[in-house]
Parts: structure tokens; sequence; C-alpha cells
């Protein structure tokens, strides 16, 4: 941690804690403030296990891995018994560090850390408290430790199949044979969608005799915001790539989806959305009549089996890989684009789920770069 950092933990870990710790609008409270007998607050959590969870800059609303990491950490201490945990949400990466030194400060058994940028954060924060177990969404340390354990997923397999049916549904009578995507940064948890998206697209035409083609990314270079929110440079981006005649947007990166929703109402065109992360069609229902599919990566499962895992004694710190094989990625249902895509598309995506488990069909991402 650096020196403004330790500065500031002291001072910050209250405040982060308490101020930032609310559960997400809808959901109840999981969390409880106690006066003690000096006039401080604590965070208690029943039970000796104390399971944890600190998000990024997104969010435990986000919509996407945030939540279901969250919702991760509500279904085990559900089934561990487990009435309220401490839980902190941070805004930037200054908060990463803190936060993480404040959730060690209520005795949390196992903190859950959500998202890649938390790996310097984590490595420090495991190697300072050996004790305590931490759970590393989407994401491995460069120098592994006893206590992290990495969940991460080869969404490129499940991207794969979104970009076979994305490719299906352009080049249908009077589609625009065009698709697109964009993420927020260039990190391999984003880039993998749209590797195995595009993989998917090219896939398709080798097969079909088609030519759909794909604006935002190459294969190695792409369209990137920046950042993760649902901005006016992520609005720009979308309209950009819609104005380019696609008829599927992919968008990468949590929140960023929402500009894409905005940017299709604004172009009064019938542009497809395909979500990542979670069903979009039931954790937004603003989307429904756009959605086509969504790429689902099941954190919230993992996360739950993690934690219960480490409460029953039994600790792995070996990473969690989510593939087609183990069901930890997959492919949301169509919903009202059902009738959109054929018996012949879905009969040629379960053979291709099966061939890429099988090893026949080779997904190219940084799980095998």
């Amino acid at each position: 941690m650096n020196k403004l950092a330790k500065a500031g933990v002291a001072a910050l870990a209250g405040a982060l804690l308490f101020s930032a710790c609310g559960a997400p609008p809808g959901q109840e409270t999981v969390t409880e403030t106690v006066v003690t007998e000096n006039g401080g607050t604590t965070v208690v959590a029943d039970g000796n296990f104390i399971p944890c969870i600190v998000s990024d800059a997104g969010g435990f609303n986000d919509r996407s891995f945030n939540q279901s990491a969250f919702e991760g950490v509500q279904a085990a201490a559900q089934q561990l018994g487990i009435g309220n945990f401490p839980n902190v949400q941070s805004t930037d990466l200054t908060q990463f560090a803190p936060n993480l030194e404040a959730l060690v400060g209520q005795n949390c058994t196992l903190i859950v850390a959500t998202g890649f940028q938390f790996n310097d954060a984590v490595q420090e924060s495991a190697t300072s408290h050996p004790a305590v177990h931490y759970l590393l969404v989407d994401s491995e340390l460069d120098s592994p430790l006893e206590n992290v354990k990495p969940v991460i997923f080869d969404t490129a397999q499940a991207a794969f199949l979104a970009g076979y049916v994305a490719a299906a549904y352009s080049a249908r009578p009077g589609g625009a044979n065009h698709v697109g995507t964009f993420g927020g940064m260039a990190f391999p948890t984003v880039t993998d969608f749209m590797d195995g998206f595009y993989q998917g697209v090219e896939y398709y035409n080798q097969q079909n005799n088609a030519n759909v083609q794909v604006t935002g990314w190459d294969g190695t270079d792409g369209s990137f915001t920046g950042g993760f929110e649902a901005n006016q440079t992520a609005l720009s981006m979308a309209q950009g790539i819609i104005n380019q005649g696609v008829d599927v947007i992919l968008p990468v990166g949590g929140p960023i989806y929402q500009s894409a929703v905005a940017a299709i109402a604004d172009s009064g065109r019938e542009v497809a959305l395909i979500g990542v992360d979670q069903d979009v069609f039931y954790t937004d229902e603003s989307t429904q009549d756009i959605i086509l599919t969504s790429i689902l990566k099941n954190i919230n499962v993992t996360v739950k089996e993690s934690i219960v895992d480490a409460a029953d004694g039994t600790w792995d710190n070996t990473p969690y890989v989510g593939t087609l094989a183990n069901d930890g990625v997959g492919l949301a249902p169509f919903h009202n684009f059902d009738s959109e895509v054929s018996q012949e598309v879905r009969d040629q995506i379960a053979r291709l789920t099966q061939d890429i488990i099988d090893g026949n069909v080779v997904v190219h991402s940084s799980f095998t770069n």
C-alpha cells in the first residue's frame, strides 16, 4: 500500500465501510451497525465465519459481475444461516486498499474482491493478513498466494456461441450482415468476450459461406471507452458503431451496455443487444424488447460454492476456471427473440457447444494463447 493509502486507512476505513455498505436498491440491507459502549460503531455478522465482499467502481447495482458476486455471497450467507455480512462498495481505484483493510478490521474470515483491478490491493492485503481467505473474481495474482483463490472464466467459449448466433441473425433475409462490439478497457476479461464473439462470427461465415462483417474488434484490436461507466463516451461509441449499419451490438464492460441501449433507442433502427455476465433480460427489464441473448458468467454460483466450502473447512487456492464443460459460462435463452432463431441454428449451437467441450473446435482466448 502506498504512503497515502496507509495514512488514509484509519481515517477512511470506518467512513467507507458505513457510507458504502448499503445493499443494492430493492434488496434488504445485509449489515447491521451497532453502537458500542465507548460510542464507536461496528458491523456485526452472525456466527464465527464471516464472509465479506468489496465491489470495484461499478458497485453492487451494476447488473453485471459485481451484482452477481454479491448475490453469491447472499446465497452462501443464507445457506450458512448468516443473517448479516459486511460489504463495501468502491467508487474508484483509490478506495480498494483501504476498503480491504476496513473489512479485515471487521474480522472477516473470507473477503470476495470483484474485478481484475483488485490485483495489487489483494496481493498486498493477503500478504499482510495470511489468516484471511480471499476470493479474487475475474483475475489471478502474478505471484500466487495460499490464501487467495482466483475465480476466472473462459468467457470466449460462450462468446463464440453468441457470435455464431449474432451472425446467423444478421445474415437472415433482410439482415444487415454486419455486427458490432465495443469494450470498456482492453483487459483480457473484456477482450476475451470480444475475441470469442469475433471468432464465432468468422466460424459462421466459414460454415455457411456467409460474409457477416464485425465492427469494433478485428481479432487483435478494437474500440474501447477507457472505463466502465455508462457515460457520454460510451454513448458516442455505441452510436458510432450503430451508424455503420450493424444490427447486433455487444457492449462489454458492466454498465456501458446502458449506453448501447440508449444509442439503439436514439437510432430508431432495429438493433439487437447482446448482454454479458448475467442474463440481462432479467437483470434489466428495459432491455427485454431488444436483447437477443446474453453471454453468461456464472459468478454467483461459483462464489456461493467457494464460500460454503471455506466455511466447511475446505480451502483450495487452485484457480476455478469456468468453462462450457463445467457450466461456468454459457449462453442465455433467446426470450423475445425465440422466433428469430431457427431450429437449425439451435441445433448447430448445440453441436458447436459439444465440439468446443470435446476440443474439436478451439476457441482462442487469454487462456489458450
